[in-house]
Formats: structure tokens, sequence, C-alpha cells
């Protein structure tokens, strides 16, 4: 059986809603004081990097989530 969720520490976030009339994203910023665990379906990630996470979310939007921890371990613990 494949694991579906994995455990994250999230923080501060951007929410991408869509593109403007100049196709430039319409972004949310959303600053958190700290990071709160949360637990996200797999199939939602669509990649990473050093210092984010983006996932899909509702109604065709994106967020980009800060998590805390390693990349090697994030990369290593989805693979």
């Amino acid at each position: 059986m494949s694991k579906q969720f994995i455990e994250l520490k999230l923080g501060s976030h951007q929410i991408v809603h869509g593109f403007d009339n100049e196709n430039k994203e319409i972004i949310e910023e959303i600053k958190v004081e700290r990071f709160t665990k949360k637990l996200v379906n797999i199939s939602r990630i669509k990649s990473i990097s050093e210092k984010f996470i983006l996932t899909d979310y509702a109604q065709g939007r994106w967020i980009y989530w800060e998590y805390e921890g390693d990349f090697e371990t994030l990369k290593n613990s989805l693979t």
C-alpha cells in the first residue's frame, strides 16, 4: 500500500489566484509567526525546492509554502 499523506511543518505561504490581463500572477501573501504541522496529500505536491513546496489548491489555485526542514530529508521521504 502506498503512502498517501506526508506530515510537514509549513509556515508563511503565497496563494496564486490566477493571472491578470498582462499575464502576471495574482498572488496573495500570508505571513505567519511560526511553522505548524499539516498533513498534505502527496498527490497535491507539484514540486519542492530548498525553501518552498508547491501544492495545488481549490479551484485551480496553487500555494507556495515555506517548510521547516531539510530538502534532502523531504525529498527522500517522497521517494
